[in-house]
């Protein structure tokens, strides 16, 4: 697979797919309340993508996947099933949609509390955002791949937090994961050049403890493998003319 340069036309419906995708989180929010189970979730947010939208959840079906959204709780790393866990005060959530609309993708992910969230939890998932802009300011053509990582990497290890390695970035458009790989942590001037029309994701995975992970026995949902808290937030971007683009932004950071 080779990494795909996005055409205005193209460019436009990936906006439409972010904003989109953006406006599910914004609508979900409401209902991360103690009580809740993580199926319900995925249940109201499928409605939302498939009857409000009219779009298509990226996630239901690919590759075996068996539900609509990605529910990672506390200690899940990333692509958490949604089922009849509760939800109960205290609890960290990251919720990831990925939306279809007209062919093109929009991905991602906010970090959510239930209840009042305990202070490691709400450093932890500070640093994974800030970690997360750092690396998106990285976006503009002539930037490296590793400029993205090495941004990333150093705010979160200067935190004493760890940067997951088996699980990156992408690019993405027509399909849900295309070329290139965005990791998470590497060094400056390294990797492949960015160059104007690229679209990918900035998804810096956090973790309390050691950046080990493990794959449990459904194929799908990562944990961490010292049971520490982890957290990630995520935004779809468009490398243009004199840096970078922000596609999935919520309603209240939009200009």
């Amino acid at each position: 697979m080779s990494v795909t340069i996005k055409t205005p036309l193209q460019q436009d419906k990936m906006r439409v797919a972010g904003r989109l995708a953006a406006d599910v989180l914004d609508m979900i929010g409401d209902y991360v309340k103690p009580g809740v189970t993580t199926v319900e979730l995925d249940r109201i947010c499928h409605e939302y993508i498939t009857t409000v939208q009219d779009a298509i959840p990226a996630p239901l079906n690919y590759r075996g996947f068996p539900k609509s959204i990605c529910t990672s709780v506390n200690h899940v790393v990333c692509h958490g099933i949604p089922g009849d866990k509760t939800l109960k005060s205290g609890d960290a959530i990251n919720i990831d949609i990925t939306i279809i609309k007209e062919g093109f993708h929009g991905d991602t992910s906010r970090m959510f509390f239930v209840g009042k969230p305990n202070i490691q939890a709400s450093r932890l998932s500070t640093i994974a955002f800030e970690s997360m802009w750092l690396g998106i300011q990285e976006l503009a053509p002539g930037k490296r791949l590793g400029d993205i990582g090495a941004a990333v990497q150093k705010h979160v290890e200067s935190h004493r937090f760890s940067v997951v390695r088996e699980y990156c970035g992408h690019g993405i458009g027509e399909m849900f994961h295309e070329d290139p790989q965005v990791l998470h942590y590497g060094k400056r001037g390294t990797g492949l050049e960015l160059r104007e029309g690229m679209t990918l994701t900035v998804e810096p995975m956090v973790n309390a403890g050691k950046a080990n992970v493990r794959l449990l026995p459904d194929g799908w949902t990562v944990v961490t493998k010292d049971h520490s808290l982890s957290a990630q937030w995520e935004h779809t971007c468009l490398v243009t003319g004199d840096g970078f683009e922000v596609l999935t932004l919520g309603a209240n950071d939009r200009n």
